[in-house]
């Protein structure tokens, strides 16, 4: 396989973010039937709105012909907290891979680009992650431990937790 190309993650690639949102957050299991329908959603629509001003970072994954997936930082605030959210100087990570995608690869490799690229910028990032997905043992191997107590039923009815990186 070819190694996939990674990129920074510009103001105009948020419609594809928002995709890699739909799949992240599991939304087609909730009924929402497009991306789109997650702007409507205020805990899901923090990760996205606006993307690409402050300190918003991200990386694409890509072949020579399309991106496959993405991974991002944001940090958000006690305010307008995600489901990740450890304090206003952690910023939450999202990634998510195209299902054709998964399995080869290119999760590890945005994810270990990305911690590469800011671990001098923060103390530390955060995420939340259902405890049955698989993706919880990449996160376990590039270092993120789970935040004790942070246990949540989430919107599936399933229990997801919050997992930290600390630099």
């Amino acid at each position: 396989m070819t190694p996939p190309l990674l990129r920074l993650a510009t103001r105009a690639d948020e419609p594809f973010l928002l995709a890699m949102l739909y799949e992240a957050s599991y939304a087609a299991e909730q009924g929402l039937t497009s991306p789109e329908a997650l702007r409507s959603r205020p805990d899901l629509s923090c990760y996205i709105d606006g993307w690409g001003t402050g300190d918003d970072f991200g990386i694409i994954g890509s072949t020579a012909t399309a991106p496959q997936g993405a991974t991002w930082i944001r940090l958000l605030t006690s305010e307008r907290p995600g489901y990740g959210y450890i304090d206003d100087n952690t910023p939450e990570l999202v990634i998510a891979v195209v299902p054709d995608a998964r399995g080869t690869g290119l999760g590890t490799a945005l994810l270990t680009r990305l911690i590469a690229d800011v671990r001098s910028r923060y103390p530390a990032i955060s995420l939340s992650v259902r405890l049955e997905n698989p993706a919880r043992r990449l996160y376990t191997r590039l270092g993120f431990t789970d935040v004790v107590g942070s246990e949540i039923t989430n919107r599936a009815g399933t229990t997801s937790m919050a997992m930290i990186l600390r630099f």
